[in-house]
């Protein structure tokens, strides 16, 4: 097809060229490509640190809550609050969100990143927008926008916990293999629930997946001296 080429080259050089432009702004080392988000990603979600006690700021409020440098564990307080309101593990929910900080979390990055690429995940916690949709319904943050995840980490991690959720009740009471309940919620979170169901029943783990879990696994002890705290 003529222009194929041409285009091809164009998704190319436009990701690269806006993180270029991220890091010179903002002078962060080592960000790594939005774009390379994990295949089948739900994730794959201004506000305050956790360490300080305050509360995140919701999106249109003019604050900001990052300020240049981003760490899961400054939201410890949040994640121990949203994991007990949703009942799951908030070890698994800080452990995720250390698998998720792969990309820059800055909200204005986010929010110039998803004029490139409209099918991004948002938020702390990278979660897509028909995860999200799907996740909000009946809980207080029903009517909050997806596109508010950039700036309300307190939020991205409610959605997240709600998710984690909503995985453990489709998982089946009698299960093969040696996976534990908290390693197939990620799984689940990281690749969607039909899969998450499939590996509950033996199916053998794919590269991509195996991956996941083992960053999972290589945050546990990390993400439980950080809700510790």
């Amino acid at each position: 097809m003529a222009g194929g080429r041409s285009s091809r080259l164009w998704w190319i050089v436009l990701p690269v060229a806006a993180l270029l432009l991220w890091g010179v702004t903002h002078g962060q080392k080592g960000a790594t490509d939005a774009s390379s988000t994990p295949s089948g990603s739900a994730s794959g979600h201004g506000g305050g640190s956790g360490a300080g006690g305050a509360s995140p700021s919701p999106s249109g409020t003019g604050g900001s809550w990052y300020t240049g440098s981003y760490d899961p564990s400054q939201f410890a307080a949040q994640v121990r609050q949203r994991a007990k309101e949703a009942g799951v593990d908030p070890q698994l929910v800080m452990a995720i969100l250390y698998n998720e900080d792969y990309k820059p979390h800055d909200p204005a990055f986010e929010r110039a990143w998803l004029k490139i690429k409209p099918t991004a995940a948002l938020g702390i916690a990278n979660m897509h927008e028909a995860t999200y949709d799907q996740v909000k319904q009946g809980h207080s943050f029903a009517d909050r926008p997806w596109t508010s995840l950039p700036d309300d980490p307190d939020l991205a991690i409610e959605a997240e916990a709600w998710c984690l959720h909503d995985l453990a009740t489709d998982l089946p009471a009698q299960r093969t293999g040696s996976l534990t309940e908290d390693q197939l919620l990620a799984l689940g979170y990281n690749t969607g629930p039909g899969n998450m169901l499939a590996f509950a029943h033996g199916v053998t783990v794919g590269p991509q997946a195996q991956q996941y879990l083992d960053t999972l696994n290589s945050n546990w002890a990390k993400a439980g001296k950080a809700i510790a705290i």
